[in-house]
C-alpha cells in the first residue's frame, strides 16, 4: 500500500521529482512526460496533474543537458494537441446524450445551441487562453465538442494554443529555470509566466468589449 501511495504522489507531483524520474527510467521519461501532458489535456477527470509546473521543470533539466529540448517540446507539443483532440471527441459523441431533456435548467438543447454559438464566435480564442490556465483547460475542449464547434476551426486553434504552451513554459525552463532567484520562487515565476501571456488576450478582450463604448 505504501508503494501504491508513493507512485500516486510521484505521478502527481512528477514537477518535484523530475530529477529523480530522469536518473531512474533514462530515455523512458519522454514517455512519462507524454502521458502526463496527454492526460492532463485529454481526459477529463484528471485537471490535477501537473502542468505548466511539469513543462518549466522539464525546461530547466534540458539546460542542463538531462533531456533533449527539442525532442521535449516537439513531443509534449504532439502530446497536448492529441490530448485536447481526444477531449474534443469525447464531447462531441457524449454531448448529444448529455443534452438531451428540452425542460431541464441546466442540461437543455437550448442551452448547447448556445454553446455552439459562443464558441462559432469566440472558441478559437477560448482554446488558446485556456491553455494557459490550469483545470480550464482539461475542460474547455470537452465543452467545445459538446457545444459543437467546427472541427477544423477547432483543430487550427488547438495546435496553434498547444505549440504556444508547450514552447512557453519548455523555453522558458530552459533560458530561466536554473536561475538561482528563479529557483528561489518556482511557483511565483510560473504565474508571472501565465499572467504576461495572458496580457494579449486581456487587452483583446478589453478593446472587443469597450471598443465601441
Amino acid at each position: 500500500m505504501e508503494h501504491i501511495i508513493w507512485f500516486i504522489n510521484l505521478f502527481l507531483h512528477l514537477d518535484k521529482h523530475l530529477g529523480t524520474v530522469i536518473s531512474s527510467f533514462g530515455v523512458w521519461t519522454y514517455v512519462i512526460l507524454f502521458l502526463i501532458i496527454f492526460c492532463e489535456t485529454g481526459l477529463v477527470v484528471t485537471p490535477i496533474l501537473p502542468g505548466d509546473s511539469l513543462l518549466f521543470a522539464a525546461g530547466t533539466f534540458a539546460a542542463i543537458g538531462s533531456l533533449d529540448k527539442w525532442h521535449l517540446a516537439i513531443s509534449l507539443a504532439i502530446a497536448a494537441i492529441l490530448g485536447d483532440t481526444v477531449n474534443y471527441w469525447i464531447g462531441y459523441i457524449v454531448g448529444p446524450r448529455v443534452f438531451t431533456s428540452s425542460s431541464s435548467k441546466l442540461l437543455n438543447k437550448k442551452h448547447l445551441l448556445r454553446s455552439h454559438e459562443f464558441y462559432e464566435k469566440y472558441g478559437g480564442k477560448t482554446i488558446i487562453i485556456a491553455r494557459f490556465m490550469p483545470i480550464i483547460r482539461t475542460f474547455a475542449p470537452f465543452v467545445a465538442g459538446i457545444a459543437r464547434m467546427t472541427y477544423i476551426k477547432f483543430l487550427l486553434y488547438n495546435i496553434t494554443g498547444g505549440v504556444l504552451w508547450i514552447s512557453l513554459f519548455v523555453f522558458g525552463g530552459y533560458y530561466f529555470g536554473n536561475i538561482p532567484l528563479v529557483k528561489r520562487h518556482f511557483t511565483v515565476v510560473i504565474f508571472v509566466i501565465i499572467f504576461i501571456s495572458l496580457i494579449p488576450i486581456i487587452i483583446e478582450f478589453w478593446r472587443h468589449r469597450y471598443g465601441k463604448k
